[in-house]
């Protein structure tokens, strides 16, 4: 899986990096039809957020995640993006078997 990461209001840092890449990592392990995902770190005043993007099985997938941590916010957006993954894969075979 080919992870594009990029910062809104932010420098992308070596602990950002690691972050994302140790959590995504975990979510390609799952699904690995998976091939890229678009992942934009955005820092507003009070409040960080991480949005995820990608194409599964011929759909989109996006979630996005706010906190006023950013690696909990980073964590939330990667649970949120793999909970999304397996609900599009189930639709799928759901679909194939009726």
């Amino acid at each position: 899986m080919q992870i594009n990461l990029s910062g809104h209001h932010v420098d992308i840092t070596d602990g950002i990096r690691e972050a994302v890449d140790t959590k995504f990592t975990k979510v390609s392990g799952h699904h690995p039809q998976l091939g890229e995902v678009a992942i934009t770190v955005t820092v507003d005043k009070n409040e960080q957020s991480v949005e995820a993007k990608g194409q599964y099985m011929g759909a989109p997938v996006v979630v996005q995640s706010s906190d006023k941590d950013m690696y909990a916010a980073i964590a939330a957006a990667a649970k949120k993006f793999d909970s999304a993954l397996s609900h599009r894969k189930g639709t799928t075979q759901s679909a194939r078997h009726a």
